[in-house]
């Protein structure tokens, strides 16, 4: 995965080659990137990559230079998202504001009833807006939640962060390729060529998962409880796609296993294959939900029926 993120990227440094060769390693580049995003940084992120600490907290830190912010990764990502999966209102991961309609419970505007057909061009928007000013918000609102301190760090020290990773990051895929090549408008485009591949892979894998007509959306009751078991609830809001063996499998880190990886986050991707065989099976035993499609345009389709339902 880094091979595919940092080769194409020495090549438009080290050699001269045409605007559309240039515009191709770009390309390859937003592949490599999403594959850093949905395999190798998610496995070490959810201190699944490693029994070895400290290898799980650095193999982490790649979320930072293809753009993101691991601290603000680990909270939407492993305490909201995986904590409370399809509940609008605190799983910010199925949250689209006002944008994007998912649930029933979601005020239904005019132009919702487009989403169908536009979503598909925002999907490819994700890492810009991580970059321009997502993590910023998400940051400030996490600190004024006490959500920081689930991290061990201070507001500054955060925002300090975040400033250096933002700073490498931008030097390394905008300016120093610019002082390299001298051809700022090639560069722009294969910036977003790489932003917009690697925003709809990361985007739509997801929601593949989750945001699917098979899958519930959960309400809390007036207490803020929700009354099913939290491993019956991580099966009726998750759904797998495409289960096999393959380089589809690899590419995305094992997340086709979605629901195993719900219920046994913290076990690398590589065990999930096998470990659907025996979740599958018990889900039938007790009468209980395994969503799943068996390809990946299959679960895309589904994604689509979603989106079409919640624009009416």
């Amino acid at each position: 995965m880094l091979s595919l993120y940092i080769v194409p990227y020495l090549l438009i440094l080290t050699s001269s080659f045409s605007s559309i060769s240039v515009l191709l390693f770009w390309a390859l580049i937003g592949f490599g990137m999403s594959g850093i995003g949905l395999s190798v940084m998610h496995d070490a992120n959810h201190n699944a990559y490693s029994k070895n600490k400290n290898v799980n907290k650095w193999i982490g830190y790649l979320l930072n230079i293809v753009g993101g912010y691991d601290l603000n990764w680990r909270i939407q990502h492993n305490v909201l998202h995986h904590t409370y999966t399809n509940i609008i209102g605190m799983d910010e991961d199925v949250d689209a504001g006002i944008v994007l309609r998912f649930t029933k419970d979601q005020n239904l505007k005019p132009y919702h009833r487009l989403q169908h057909i536009y979503a598909w061009f925002l999907y490819g928007l994700l890492t810009i807006s991580w970059l321009v000013s997502k993590d910023i918000i998400q940051l400030i609102k996490y600190n004024k939640k006490g959500l920081l301190k689930t991290q061990g760090i201070s507001y500054p020290k955060a925002i300090a962060s975040l400033i250096f990773w933002k700073s490498i990051y931008v030097f390394l895929i905008l300016v120093l390729p610019t002082l390299v090549t001298g051809n700022l408008g090639l560069n722009i485009a294969g910036f977003f060529i790489m932003e917009f591949i690697a925003g709809f892979f990361l985007t739509t894998v997801f929601l593949c998962a989750h945001i699917v007509d098979q899958t519930d959306f959960p309400k809390p009751d007036n207490e803020g409880v929700i009354t099913k078991n939290w491993y019956v609830h991580q099966l009726e809001t998750t759904a797998n796609f495409s289960n096999s063996k393959s380089f589809f499998s690899w590419f995305i880190g094992g997340l086709n296993y979605q629901i195993e990886h719900h219920l046994f986050p913290n076990i690398c991707h590589v065990h999930y294959h096998e470990i659907s065989k025996i979740v599958k099976q018990t889900a039938k035993e007790y009468n209980l939900p395994y969503h799943a499609s068996n390809t990946f345009i299959g679960a895309l389709k589904h994604h689509y029926l979603h989106l079409k339902e919640m624009s009416r």
